[in-house]
């Protein structure tokens, strides 16, 4: 076949197969934090798409469209959760602090789903860990993953 007639990939077709970033089907619960973030988010995306329009980068300029069009969708569907008035039961936004069976003490915010990240101690409302903290009080057993957790402490101040 000639090679007049097959088309070359020139960059553009990377913005045409770019899929949209899936938006999750559970409430948008956020903590004032995670508000915080999300506008912040969507401010860098706007400054970073400016800056690929005025180079004429196609490519960047698809990708932050599509993820500018996923914060504003998330920014329009948060939902604003204040923190417990005490801390008396796990709720959203608090922090909980508890101990595995081995003796491993462990303290893990629940926050809204974007603003999630186990490994700086923040989970989502919607995790496992989360609905089996959910609703208990310091001293309960909760059952994750079939190893026992107890709580020791529930600390129902915002993050700052």
């Amino acid at each position: 076949m000639s090679r007049a007639f097959v088309k070359e990939a020139d960059g553009d077709d990377f913005a045409e197969d770019l899929p949209e970033r899936p938006v999750s089907s559970q409430p948008n619960f956020v903590t004032a934090r995670g508000l915080q973030l999300i506008d912040q988010e969507m401010e860098r995306l706007r400054k970073e798409l400016a800056a690929a329009q005025a180079a004429s980068d196609r490519a960047h300029q698809a990708r932050h469209a599509r993820d500018l069009r996923y914060w504003t969708a998330r920014r329009a569907s948060a939902q604003l959760i204040a923190p417990p008035d005490s801390n008396e039961t796990a709720a959203f936004g608090c922090l909980v602090t508890l101990e595995r069976e081995d003796g491993r003490r462990q303290a893990f915010r629940i926050v809204g789903e974007d603003e999630a990240d186990p490994a700086e101690g923040r989970i989502s409302w919607f995790s496992p860990m989360a609905k089996a903290l959910s609703g208990r009080a310091v001293g309960d057993i909760a059952t994750v993953a079939n190893n026992e957790i107890e709580i020791i402490a529930i600390d129902s101040a915002p993050e700052q």
